[in-house]
């Protein structure tokens, strides 16, 4: 996967052998101009999360981690009607004790926050269980007006078990985080906006050109404060003396880099400054 060119790993026909990089079935990545793009690609199955998307999209993290040209990543799900409508009910039905213990979604999601590079959640239309889930393990998500998120998860006689137990109520507060948990209510995108839950929302047809705007704002930066600054932001939820101590660190590691060196050059020559990630 090169910065000049496109390239989209889509799936092959049923039984058929992929050489070399890795071919999905059950989603695409495509990466261009340094942005990533992973589309949960199950429209028969309202682009729900199975097995095989979780070990797909795992696979796809570890290949736009080893990218060096890869600077954001964008999540979003195929068709205009639904981000991802929740964990595969068939699959979860049978699911047992052990199988909650190994955080089969929830790890996943996990390894999302803790990716390196910036991530961007483009929700287009339904974003229900663990959909809404993969959603608030972003960094970022953009909506689309037709975005609707829910954890509906009680009304099957569980609990939201990726995240969203101690993920909404950083985002939107505990009483909100309640509200939606315990009522298993469906939010309309506007509403999302107004309590903090999504960053903006588009019409539908500028969903995906938005979320590349704002990838390439990002990969525009300096890759290492970037990645710095994701760093210190996570520690911050830990409380201050944690936030203080991963800011202060993070930036005596990159007054010492070369791209501080570059980033204030440029500023005082007045153009725009060449980042090389060292």
């Amino acid at each position: 996967m090169t910065k000049q060119s496109a390239r989209t790993l889509r799936r092959p026909a049923r039984g058929g052998k992929a050489a070399g990089t890795p071919r999905f079935r059950a989603i695409r990545l495509e990466t261009r101009d340094g942005i990533a793009v992973v589309t949960i690609d199950r429209p028969q199955a309202r682009n729900a999360i199975s097995q095989e998307v979780v070990d797909e999209m795992r696979a796809a993290l570890g290949l736009v981690a080893r990218d060096t040209n890869a600077r954001a990543l964008i999540l979003t799900g195929a068709g205009p009607a639904v981000f991802a409508s929740g964990a595969d009910i068939r699959e979860l039905r049978q699911r047992v004790a052990a199988d909650a213990l190994r955080g089969i979604n929830s790890s996943l999601f996990l390894e999302i926050e803790r990716f390196p590079l910036p991530t961007i959640a483009a929700v287009n239309g339904y974003a229900l269980g663990g959909g809404c889930e993969l959603a608030i393990a972003c960094d970022l998500r953009i909506a689309s007006e037709s975005a609707r998120f829910g954890q509906p998860e009680v009304g099957l006689g569980i609990i939201p078990a990726a995240g969203a137990t101690y993920r909404l109520p950083r985002l939107i507060g505990s009483g909100r985080a309640q509200e939606m948990i315990l009522t298993g209510r469906i939010l309309d995108a506007h509403e999302a906006l107004s309590i903090g839950l999504v960053n903006r929302v588009v019409p539908g047809d500028r969903l995906l050109d938005e979320a590349r705007s704002t990838a390439a704002l990002i990969a525009r930066k300096g890759p290492m404060a970037v990645r710095a600054a994701k760093l210190a932001l996570q520690a911050a939820v830990y409380g201050p003396d944690a936030g203080h101590a991963a800011e202060r660190l993070a930036q005596a590691i990159l007054f010492e880099s070369a791209d501080k060196r570059e980033g204030m050059t440029a500023f005082l020559e007045g153009r725009r400054p060449k980042f090389k990630g060292r």
